[in-house]
């Protein structure tokens, strides 16, 4: 099945830039551009896009904002973050907005056709300078974690078992093969995972689990 993907930066010619790497995956399809997050917001509307590759510093409304927008008018589609910048506020700014994955513009072409299927997943999928940033954060939050909180978890043994694979990275295919169980039943577990943490991807649901204790 074609991804359906959007491209969201103030700069036409990197925009075209874009159109041009994602053309030559037969499986990606670039459905329409937007130079700022509220023009995004619109086009989500219109197209309703599978993926949406977002630029952070944008004139009208920010990426982050927007980010923040679609993911409650439009939580079907994944955001990825496509920026110049790595600082820690503008990481965990879209990533708590709703950014399923965060990337840097020095990326390779491949690295963004990889990053934008992982999204098209629900996957979380970071540049390595970034994953590094959300380790230490979660290591942070775990730290800080009161004792005792984790009693109160509200997660079944296997699905705590899952959660905890998934804090450290793991694929469902990979947490299929550490617990013995399908891909399928890992799915399935990651799904009840999310609504109870009341997040919509990997990477916030490994935030927020280490954030409250749970992992």
């Amino acid at each position: 099945m074609t991804i359906r993907v959007i491209t969201v930066d103030d700069q036409p010619l990197y925009r075209e830039g874009l159109a041009t790497v994602l053309g030559t995956d037969p499986e990606l399809e670039v459905v329409g551009e937007a130079g700022n997050g509220q023009e995004a917001l619109e086009l989500c509307a219109r197209v309703r896009p599978d993926v949406v590759l977002m630029d952070l510093q944008m004139p009208v409304m920010d990426g982050v904002a927007a980010t923040r927008s679609i993911k409650v008018k439009h939580p079907e589609a994944r955001v990825l973050v496509l920026t110049t910048f790595d600082d820690d506020d503008h990481v965990f700014e879209a990533l708590r907005a709703g950014a399923v994955g965060y990337l840097l513009k020095d990326s390779t072409g491949a690295r963004l056709k990889e990053g934008v299927h992982a999204a098209a997943r629900g996957e979380s999928f970071l540049a390595p300078a970034i994953a590094s940033k959300v380790l230490a954060e979660l290591s942070r939050l775990r730290a800080q974690a009161p004792v005792g909180k984790v009693a109160e978890s509200p997660f079944t043994e296997r699905e705590a078992q899952v959660l905890a694979l998934l804090v450290r990275g793991a694929s469902n295919k990979e947490i299929g093969g550490a617990l013995f169980i399908s891909e399928g039943t890992v799915k399935n577990h990651v799904t009840a995972i999310f609504g109870k943490l009341k997040v919509q991807d990997r990477t916030q649901a490994a935030l927020k689990a280490r954030e409250l204790g749970y992992a």
